[in-house]
């Protein structure tokens, strides 16, 4: 269960995307992740698939009564990799990746490109909004700094909806 304090971390949100996703990946409800489960989750809470190795090593920290992995611990361990993370770090590199013209800086269209493959029915209007909201010297450039407040915005709102507390 999640009860140690992860540094920059909200403990309840972690808690709360780690319950979330367990559940939409437990296909057939077992109340256990198997190992095809437990990759899809891992992408989904990491974006990459997990190597065999990994997997061994997850499925490997799962009870011995069990075939596969419980909620407790499947919280418990996604926590833990969580907060290894370096949130600085990770932000970067997911502007990065957005950032494929190698400019340091998203214009509108690279905006719109990237709501397109991630969430393709979003309305066009909810994307310029979105540009707008994060464009906070509005010179036409999503600087990374403009970028990391955002993202830290984002998820200070997440930790809010869901009564988190540093």
């Amino acid at each position: 269960m999640c009860l140690t304090w992860l540094p920059g971390v909200h403990i309840r949100a972690i808690c709360f995307l780690g319950y979330k996703v367990f559940h939409q990946c437990d296909m057939g409800k077992k109340g256990y992740l198997s190992r095809e489960d437990l990759k899809i989750a891992v992408v989904m809470l990491f974006g990459y698939k997990p190597s065999k190795s990994e997997t061994n090593i997850l499925m490997e920290n799962g009870a011995a009564d069990c075939p596969g992995i419980p909620l407790e611990r499947f919280v418990s361990l996604m926590g833990r990799k969580m907060s290894a993370e370096d949130p600085y770090e990770k932000t970067r590199q997911i502007f990065s990746a957005f950032d494929v013209h190698c400019r340091g800086f998203l214009k509108l269209d690279d905006f719109k490109s990237i709501f397109k493959r991630v969430a393709p029915r979003l309305p066009e209007r909810t994307v310029l909004e979105a540009f707008r909201y994060a464009d906070q010297d509005s010179d036409g450039h999503i600087s990374f700094k403009d970028f990391e407040n955002v993202i830290s915005y984002g998820l200070a709102n997440i930790c809010s909806s869901t009564g988190a507390t540093k």
